[in-house]
């Protein structure tokens, strides 16, 4: 594991080819200048020391859609994680259901491995209903979470020695899924290689991610980080698989998760899998909204800095009138936000995450205090920022008492707007 703490400036290699189709020269169209990894959060202790830094750059692929960032940071950074899936309600929600479809999918006696499998929430549900699970994490913090809910996590990346060592063992997977970790990978063709090893041959690789068509649409690059290496159009997906005998067989647009993310079931192009008309609707929209457009990128950047500009002059008109302003979701995109907007503890009293883990740190870069959501009764901030936004139906649902006296939500995306 790299320590976390140490101070030295690192150098970033970047990419020069898209990862998923392999076009060469993607067009850098927004540069977030140097920001430590959105998840590397700081210790009491650390808080005045200097934190290794690497340069964010957002570059799209006009060939396939794909948004990337080009700086990939070592992959060791995430030894130790910090992100749980289950301090989210939607989460719980999201996972029952996706539970039901890989269930189905999988048959009496099929094994699903799930890549990425984190605190064991998707697995757990899979396993309540009679399901064969195994899951996949290089994290041993988090495995250690996933163990507790019965979830067995083979602690390490997954990469074609890994796979062969899982196959040798337990034999071929009929359903692999990986749910928000396909963003994290960058060597997609090593992941894919592996993912063929492992799967039956009428088996079914279940990818969930953010979908890149709606981040563009609406402008929301907040969800753009080192660790999210990836956000992925559906264009992408069908030319990836292709260098790998598979077919994107369909798809499921996701509205509530993530600020909009697909399910795309990949399978083997020899399995004879029928071809959902999803997937050339989801197609059709992206080459609507100008995927493949340099004009287009340009424009939602505009967009994105205008975002940043209305931001900071609301939050300093409320600073002024002697607001409290808390931010609510230490998360990665929330991290982004503030780092690129210029918004720091002097607009921030402090931030709220109901993540453990997160609670008593500082975020990165800002240096912003992280404390339990019940600070929001203690410290009773005028104002909450909803850093993360992509959860705010949950949150304001649960913060009745904090509407009751009068506090008001800053929501970001896709506008700044306040709520009552």
């Amino acid at each position: 594991m790299l320590d976390p703490l140490m101070t030295q400036t690192l150098p970033a290699s970047t990419m020069d080819k898209c990862r998923a189709c392999g076009a060469p020269d993607p067009y850098l169209f927004l540069a977030y200048g140097e920001h430590s990894p959105a998840q590397m959060l700081i210790r009491p202790e650390s808080v005045d020391e200097p934190q290794p830094t690497f340069p964010l750059n957002a570059q799209a692929c006009l060939n396939c859609g794909l948004i990337a960032v080009a700086d990939q940071i070592p992959e060791n950074f995430f030894a130790h994680y910090l992100y749980v899936p289950s301090g989210a309600a939607t989460m719980h929600s999201h996972f029952e259901e996706f539970a039901e479809v890989i269930a189905d999918r999988v048959g009496a006696r099929g094994l699903i491995v799930d890549i990425g499998s984190n605190d064991g929430l998707l697995l757990a549900a899979c396993n309540a209903r009679g399901c064969a699970t195994l899951g996949v994490d290089p994290a041993k913090n988090i495995a250690a979470l996933a163990a507790k809910r019965g979830v067995e996590t083979h602690v390490d990346y997954f990469h074609p020695a890994s796979a062969r060592e899982l196959l040798a063992k337990y034999g071929p997977a009929t359903v692999i899924t990986t749910t928000n970790t396909f963003n994290h990978i960058g060597n997609l063709h090593q992941f894919m290689e592996a993912v063929c090893i492992l799967l039956s041959a009428d088996g079914t690789f279940i990818i969930e991610v953010p979908w890149a068509k709606e981040m563009l649409e609406r402008a929301e690059f907040d969800n753009m980080y080192h660790e999210h290496v990836s956000e992925f159009s559906m264009l992408s997906m069908v030319k990836l698989a292709e260098q790998f005998d598979l077919e994107v067989s369909d798809v499921t647009f996701l509205k509530g998760i993530h600020g909009g993310s697909i399910r795309v079931f990949m399978t083997r192009q020899t399995a004879g899998f029928p071809i959902s008309d999803n997937v050339a609707k989801l197609l059709a929209e992206e080459r609507a909204v100008g995927m493949f457009d340099k004009a287009t990128y340009d424009a939602r950047k505009r967009e994105f800095d205008e975002t940043g500009e209305v931001l900071v002059s609301i939050i300093e008109d409320l600073k002024a009138q002697g607001k409290k302003i808390a931010g609510y979701g230490a998360s990665a995109r929330g991290n982004t936000t503030i780092t690129y907007y210029g918004i720091g503890p002097e607009h921030l009293d402090f931030l709220v995450d109901k993540n453990p883990l997160k609670q008593g740190l500082f975020s990165p870069n800002t240096r912003i205090p992280i404390k339990p959501v019940e600070a929001i009764e203690e410290e009773r901030p005028d104002v909450l920022f909803m850093l993360a936004w992509n959860f705010f139906d949950e949150i304001y649902a649960q913060q009745s008492a904090f509407r009751e006296r009068g506090g008001q939500f800053l929501v970001p995306f896709p506008r700044p707007h306040l709520v009552s």
